[in-house]
């Protein structure tokens, strides 16, 4: 079994995803559920339908949650610092070809978000950055084809 790695803040967010799953979406589902039986036939009730299929997906994001939160390997970054880039650093970059410089913090797969900064440990550019140092030329497979990063910073935010 492999372990996810995760920063606090993104297996505090999957543990309160959970919660809300099985304390709010799980009873209302099923009392929409019991509410569509009493509508009489259930082969032409397509509120019963509707409830069951939103009922299966949240049985089955309840047990992906509960595996991910199983398998989590809940890295402090607060605790980390180097000069070389791991999982949850923050590093800064300039595209060689626009001049453009962005920032990007490495988390676990769940917590990725590009328009917040966040990109995921398993996204190209992210395994390119990985034990690399400031000043170090990264390339990365784009779809618009090659791209060249040159790493400016490494923070431990």
């Amino acid at each position: 079994m492999s372990k996810v790695p995760m920063t606090d803040e993104g297996y505090r967010a999957l543990d309160e995803e959970l919660k809300r799953l099985k304390t709010i979406e799980r009873p209302a589902v099923i009392q929409a559920i019991s509410e569509a039986r009493e509508h009489g036939d259930l082969s032409e009730n397509a509120e019963y339908h509707a409830a069951k299929e939103r009922q299966g997906w949240i049985e089955g994001r309840v047990a992906e949650l509960e595996d991910k939160i199983a398998r989590a390997q809940v890295i402090d970054v607060s605790k980390l610092d180097g000069d070389t880039v791991k999982f949850g650093a923050t590093v800064s970059v300039v595209d060689e070809d626009t001049e453009e410089e962005a920032s990007y913090k490495i988390v676990g797969e769940d917590e990725a978000d590009v328009r917040s900064g966040k990109i995921s440990i398993t996204s190209p550019i992210a395994r390119a950055m990985i034990n690399k140092e400031v000043g170090d030329v990264i390339e990365v497979n784009a779809p618009g084809g090659l791209k060249s990063y040159e790493i400016l910073k490494v923070e431990w935010i």
